[in-house]
C-alpha cells in the first residue's frame, strides 16, 4: 500500500499561505507536479500513492481530470491572494502512477489549463511518464502537439525474469518502437531502470545497460531498489521467497552503470541521473534540489513555495470531496526551520555535480574534508577551488558523508 503521510501543522481550509513565502520569489523558478494517481498493475515494489481500478472507491479516471483543473484554480487563487509576483511555469511535470492511462488529451487539456492561469516560459520542459506499454505512436504525437517536450519511460529492465520479480507487465521487445515513436513525435526521451531486484545478477544488469544505451535516450535515470515495509515484495522477501537485498551486490552495479553511461557519452549530473548534455538534464528534479518552487497537484501530492512545505489528502476519494466542497485537499504543512534549510541544502546538493561550497559547512570540516580527499571519496581539485564535490566513490556513501557534514 502506499506509504503513510508525514504529519504537520493543519493547513487553512482556503489553502491560503504566509506572507513569509512572498520574498526572494523573483529569484525562485515555479513549476508545477501534476499527479495521476491510476496504474493498471500494482508493481510489487512500489508505495507511491497510485490506486489500481478496484481501490479508487467511486473515484474514476474519467473524472480526475477536472478535479485537478480545480486545484489549478485554486493554487493561482491562493497565489495571487498572498501577492506572489505572476510566474510563467519553468517546468511541468505529469507523474504517477501512469498518466498516459487518462490518454493524451486529458493531460493537453491540464497542460492548457495552466498555460492559461500563468503562462509558460519559452523552452519549458514539460515532462510527461509513461509505461512502454501504456501509449502508441498516436498518442505520443498528440502529447507534443499539445505541448509536451519530454517523456520519461519506466523500462527498469530488460530482463524477463527481473520484470517479473518487480511485477512489470510490460514487453521489453516493445521499448525501441515506443522510443522511436517518441523521437518521431519530437520528444526528448528518458529512461528509468532499476537496479538489484532480488535474484539479478550483475551480468544481467550489464545486458539491461547495454540494451537501454542501445536505444540512445537523452536521460537515463537508474536506482537502486528499496524495498518499502508495507509493499508486496517486502512481504515476499519476509516470507523468504526472495532472496535478501546484497548492499554490496547494489555498490557494484552502481560503479558499472557509471561506468557504462560514461563511456556511452553521458555525464553523471546527479547522483542516480545521467544525460547527454546540460539541455537534457531534467530541470524539473533539478528545481526540487535547489529548492525553488513548485505546486503538487492531486492526491498525495507535495509542494514547496518560499520554504513553506504542504502534501494533500492521500487517496483520490478524499481529493474529490475536498475538491467537491471547494476546499484546499492540503492534509498538513510545515515552515522549514534555517537549521532544516540548511541541512537539506548540504544533503541535496552533495547529490549534484557541481556539489556545495565549502562555506556552507562549519570551520571544523575542513581536516575531515582533506581525510575525504585521502580516501579517494572527494575531488581534490575541486576542493581547491572551494567546492564539495563527490568522486565515484564518494557517491556511493553519500548521505553517510552528508550526515557528517550536518
Amino acid at each position: 500500500m502506499p506509504s503513510v503521510l508525514p504529519e504537520g501543522q493543519l493547513p487553512p481550509v482556503d489553502g491560503s499561505l504566509p506572507k513569509s513565502v512572498v520574498p526572494g520569489a523573483n529569484e525562485r523558478d515555479f513549476g508545477l507536479y501534476i499527479h495521476v494517481p491510476f496504474c493498471a498493475v500494482r508493481c510489487g515494489y512500489c508505495d507511491f500513492n497510485t490506486y489500481t481500478a478496484s481501490e479508487l472507491d467511486g473515484v474514476s479516471q474519467q473524472t480526475y481530470p477536472q478535479m485537478a483543473a480545480r486545484e489549478l484554480e485554486l493554487a493561482h487563487e491562493v497565489m495571487t491572494r498572498v501577492g506572489l509576483p505572476p510566474r510563467p511555469l519553468s517546468t511541468v511535470f505529469f507523474g504517477g502512477g501512469t498518466p498516459t492511462l487518462l490518454g493524451p488529451k486529458p493531460l493537453v487539456m491540464l497542460l492548457d489549463r495552466a498555460r492559461q492561469l500563468w503562462g509558460v516560459e519559452p523552452g519549458a520542459e514539460i515532462t510527461v511518464e509513461a509505461n512502454p506499454d501504456s501509449v502508441s505512436a498516436d498518442g505520443l504525437a498528440a502529447l507534443a502537439t499539445g505541448g509536451v517536450t519530454r517523456v520519461s519511460f519506466g523500462v527498469q529492465s530488460a530482463n524477463l525474469e527481473v520484470l517479473a520479480t518487480l511485477d512489470r507487465t510490460h514487453d521489453p521487445k516493445l521499448v525501441p518502437q515506443v522510443v522511436a515513436d517518441a523521437r518521431a513525435a519530437g520528444l526528448q526521451v528518458s529512461l528509468d531502470l532499476i537496479y538489484g531486484a532480488p535474484g539479478e545478477t550483475l551480468e544481467q544488469w550489464e545486458q539491461t545497460l547495454a540494451y537501454a544505451v542501445g536505444l540512445a535516450p537523452d536521460h537515463l535515470s537508474a536506482y537502486s531498489l528499496i524495498v518499502e515495509p508495507g509493499t508486496k515484495l517486502a512481504a515476499r522477501m519476509k516470507r523468504g521467497e526472495l532472496a535478501p537485498i546484497d548492499e554490496d551486490l547494489h555498490a557494484d552495479m552502481y560503479v558499472l552503470a557509471d561506468q557504462t553511461l560514461m563511456a556511452a557519452g553521458y555525464h553523471w549530473y546527479e547522483i542516480s541521473n545521467w544525460a547527454r548534455s546540460l539541455d537534457h538534464h531534467s530541470r524539473h528534479n533539478e528545481a526540487y534540489w535547489k529548492s525553488h518552487d513548485w505546486w503538487g497537484i492531486g492526491p498525495g501530492a507535495h509542494s514547496h513555495i518560499g520554504g513553506l512545505r504542504w502534501w494533500n489528502v492521500k487517496h483520490p476519494s478524499a481529493y474529490a470531496t475536498r475538491m467537491e466542497q471547494g476546499f484546499s485537499p492540503a492534509h498538513a504543512r510545515e515552515t522549514l526551520t534555517p537549521e532544516q534549510h540548511h541541512m537539506e541544502r548540504i544533503l541535496l546538493g552533495l547529490r549534484m555535480n557541481s556539489g556545495i561550497p565549502t562555506a556552507w559547512v562549519g570551520s571544523e570540516a575542513p581536516p575531515l574534508l582533506a581525510q575525504w580527499v585521502s580516501r579517494g571519496l572527494l575531488d581534490g581539485q575541486a576542493l581547491l577551488s572551494g567546492r564539495i564535490v563527490l568522486t565515484q566513490s564518494g557517491r556511493l556513501v553519500a548521505d553517510l558523508l552528508a550526515g557528517e557534514l550536518t
